[in-house]
């Protein structure tokens, strides 16, 4: 993942759960209409053999259209599955040991809420790209929310590429895109009934 020279690009989230018989179409179709940067598998589920699985199905579909492919928080998975990198969601804690495990090429990101001091501590330790949010109104979390305020610091003192995450709108994506690189998006397509459209809606947010 490089980041944006003058428009932000999309880092499309998997649902936490989906079916294999449909999924894989539905996102090789957001794949073919709108350009992609990075996909991330981010299944609810522990069950080794069923993110296995998902990951096969998925890894057929990015990496057939030169897309990255991450995945959530299972380390040990990485190389064994053959994807791209991993998101962690620990903050900056485990990025130094992951660097070191999985080398230089893989794809380390990781989630920091809205922790300016775990982002700038992450970026330090080798993370590829700092993740905060949510960036909208949602019950679920904690209750932070990463304001506006957060990229705008980020992208004038930080070089380290960052992505927006977390119950976004078109209002919220045409806001944030003078200051963020990426958008993580996921239920604000998958929950829609045509994923393929609301994603070019998103993106034609983001250019303006």
């Amino acid at each position: 993942m490089s980041d944006a020279q003058d428009h932000p690009q999309i880092y499309l989230i998997s649902p936490s759960e989906f079916d294999l018989s449909t999924y894989p179409a539905e996102l090789a179709a957001c794949l073919d209409s709108t350009e992609v940067a990075c996909v991330r598998l981010a299944l609810g589920t522990t069950d080794e053999a069923r993110i296995a699985k998902a990951a096969d199905a998925l890894r057929e579909v990015t990496h057939a259209r030169d897309v990255a492919l991450v995945i959530d928080t299972h380390i040990q998975l990485v190389e064994r599955l053959g994807l791209d990198g991993v998101h962690l969601q620990d903050g900056a804690r485990s990025v130094r040991q992951v660097r070191k495990d999985l080398g230089d090429d893989a794809i380390v990101g990781c989630y920091c809420t809205n922790s300016r001091h775990d982002g700038m501590t992450a970026g330090e330790l080798g993370a590829d790209y700092v993740s905060f949010g949510p960036v909208g109104q949602t019950a679920l979390g904690d209750g932070r929310q990463a304001e506006l305020e957060l990229f705008e610091w980020w992208s004038l003192m930080i070089e380290v590429p960052v992505v927006a995450e977390g119950a976004l709108d078109e209002g919220l994506i045409r806001a944030l895109s003078p200051h963020t690189d990426f958008f993580g998006i996921g239920d604000e397509v998958w929950n829609t009934d045509n994923p393929a459209g609301t994603l070019g809606t998103l993106r034609r947010a983001m250019l303006g």
